[in-house]
This record gives structure tokens, C-alpha cells and sequence, in this order.
């Protein structure tokens, strides 16, 4: 068993380094701090993020920022509606030697990275979005029958456009489901607005230092998974994430009536890991409640969808986890 004290103190020093991180990111990225936390929290936990929001809101340049930051190796997948599976993965090619002798020779994709960046990854086909699926849950990829791992840590950052604009597909359900967290990145507000005028319109570009490695950033997301959560944190995710199945008996009136499917046991996972995280990056060696209430959105918002006639009569999604989040939380208490 581990050293209460040790863990500690690796907690306190890996919370230092965040801060030293946090600092470098926002040479760049002006304001958005909870969608950087938010990034930041799905890397520690060892998961993927996928961040909504209208083009121009500075989503490929937070995922770039990252990569430097953490000290990942980089790529990034424009995907277009003709993009193909063999684009992102890579693909055998037939080879003549100089002896005349052929062979048989891999070609790396660019999913072969540390960081891959999938730019408006609905506007590819679902059989392409769906060539990720094996990458972000297993670390591997499969090409003419062979296993190939792919480098460690692996994380996707993808951008998504509103599902509203033209040439654009909806993810499905499945691939929707390994994202760790959902960041919807919205406009600035006008203070931000008006300094990321001054930053990014003068002579001088700003650039962010390296602050993590690889390895540091395995050795961190090692310290997340150990960092204890109290029995009632516990219960409240299982609550929350059991009470917002329509089918389940812990559903309340609401789930009911409007949600048509709801999350499953990976959602339970993904809130474990994300309120760590959270807590880890706000310098507390424990998560609360709180942290549960925060991530409600970003880790249930895309895992679930509202039944058809719950949408025509004009129901919100984040309505209605807010007001079971609040609900589940009062009982929590009470209890």
C-alpha cells in the first residue's frame, strides 16, 4: 500500500507543475479558462476531449498549445467528406526492391502520435470518424490483420462544428461515448475579446514553453488514478449517472419524459477520473461534490439524447442535467 505522506507530496509537486503549465497556456489562449481546465483535466485522466463550438473561437490553436505545453508529439487531421480510414491510419504499400524482390511495407498515418488533433472531424463520413473508434479505446489500430500500438500517451483532441451547419455529419453514438468530456467553447466575452485584439494583431506572436514531457505526463495521469475519493463522492456519481437513464428505476419524472437513451457505465468511469483531475488542477488532494455538479455537463451532455417529442416541445439537454444534477445533489445531502 502506498504512503499517505508520499502521495501528498506527489500531489502538492504535480499541482505546482499544472500551475507552471496553466501559466504557459495562457501566453496564448486569453481567457477560457474552464475550456482549458477542462482539456487539461481529459489529458490527466488519459482521456480524449471533443470541443463544440463555431469555427474561429480558437480551438486548433488551444489543442496546438497543448502539444507544446505537454510536450506530446503532434498531428493534426483536417477531415473533409472525401477524407478515407486508410487517410488517418495509414496503409501497406507494395515495394520492389533492388534485387527486383517485392514486399509488403507499412506506412504510418498520422493517428502514430502522442497528440492527434482531428479538425472538424463531423465533417468526414461515419465510416471514417468511425476509423478512430479502436484508437482512442484501445491504444491500437489494426491494418491487414496486424496490431500496431500506437505511441503512449495517446490522446485525441477532436473539433466538432454545430451539427446545424451544412456538410456536416453527427458522430455516432459509440465513438460519441469515448470522449472523456464534451467543451463547448463559446464567444468571448468583451473584455477577452478585446485583448485577444491586442495580442494576436501586433508584430510579435507569443509562444508557450514546454513545461511537461511524455513521460511526466504518464507519471501524472498515474497520480490522478490514485488520488483517493470519499464514499459519498462515490455514490453521488453512481446516483447521478443512474438516475439520468430513462429506463433505470432511479430515473426521476423528468429523465422520463424527455431523455430517449442515456448514459452507460463509461460515464461513471470517465466522472471518476475527471473529478481528480478537477481537483488536482484547483490544488485539493480530494475530490467533493462540487466537482461532481461542475462536470455534469462535459461528461453526461454527450452521452445522452432527448426523445423526439421532448426536442419538438422545446426541451434542453443541459436543462434537464442541471436540474437532475440538482436534485441528486439536495438528496446527497439530506442524506
Amino acid at each position: 500500500m502506498s504512503d499517505p505522506d508520499a502521495l501528498v507530496s506527489e500531489i502538492e509537486a504535480l499541482g505546482a507543475k499544472l500551475a507552471q503549465a496553466r501559466h504557459a497556456i495562457a501566453t496564448r489562449i486569453i481567457g477560457q479558462t474552464e475550456v482549458v481546465d477542462l482539456a487539461l483535466g481529459a489529458m490527466l485522466s488519459g482521456g480524449h476531449a471533443l470541443l463544440m463550438g463555431l469555427p474561429g473561437l480558437g480551438k486548433t490553436l488551444l489543442v496546438d498549445t497543448l502539444a507544446t505545453v505537454m510536450g506530446l508529439s503532434a498531428n493534426r487531421v483536417q477531415f473533409t467528406p472525401d477524407l478515407m480510414p486508410a487517410d488517418i491510419l495509414g496503409s501497406e504499400v507494395l515495394e520492389t526492391g533492388a534485387d527486383g524482390a517485392r514486399a509488403f511495407r507499412f506506412i504510418e498515418g498520422p493517428v502514430f502520435c502522442q497528440l492527434l488533433m482531428a479538425d472538424e472531424i463531423n465533417r468526414a463520413s461515419p465510416r471514417t470518424q468511425s476509423a478512430l473508434l479502436q484508437a482512442m479505446q484501445e491504444r491500437e489500430v489494426t491494418v491487414a490483420g496486424t496490431h500496431r500500438a500506437l505511441p503512449r500517451p495517446f490522446h485525441v483532441l477532436a473539433t466538432q462544428n454545430p451539427i446545424e451547419q451544412e456538410g456536416t455529419y453527427p458522430l455516432p453514438e459509440a465513438q460519441l461515448d469515448r470522449f472523456l468530456v464534451r467543451i463547448d467553447v463559446a464567444y468571448p466575452d468583451r473584455a477577452t475579446e478585446r485583448g485577444i485584439l491586442l495580442a494576436t494583431t501586433g508584430t510579435h506572436e507569443a509562444r508557450a514553453p514546454a513545461v511537461f514531457t511524455a513521460e511526466a505526463l504518464i507519471a501524472a495521469q498515474a497520480v490522478v488514478r490514485r488520488m483517493p475519493v470519499g464514499e459519498g463522492v462515490v455514490e453521488l456519481i453512481l446516483d447521478l449517472v443512474r438516475a439520468c437513464r430513462p429506463d433505470g428505476q432511479e430515473a426521476p419524472e423528468i429523465v422520463r419524459r424527455t431523455v430517449a437513451w442515456g448514459p452507460g457505465p463509461r460515464a461513471a468511469q470517465a466522472m471518476m477520473l475527471a473529478v481528480r483531475a478537477r481537483a488536482l488542477l484547483d490544488g485539493r488532494l480530494a475530490p467533493s461534490a462540487e466537482d461532481v455538479a461542475a462536470l455534469a455537463r462535459p461528461v453526461l451532455s454527450h452521452r445522452m439524447a432527448l426523445g423526439y417529442g421532448a426536442r419538438a416541445e422545446g426541451a434542453v439537454l443541459e436543462q434537464v442535467i442541471d436540474e437532475v444534477t440538482a436534485s441528486v445533489s439536495r438528496k446527497g445531502l439530506a442524506a
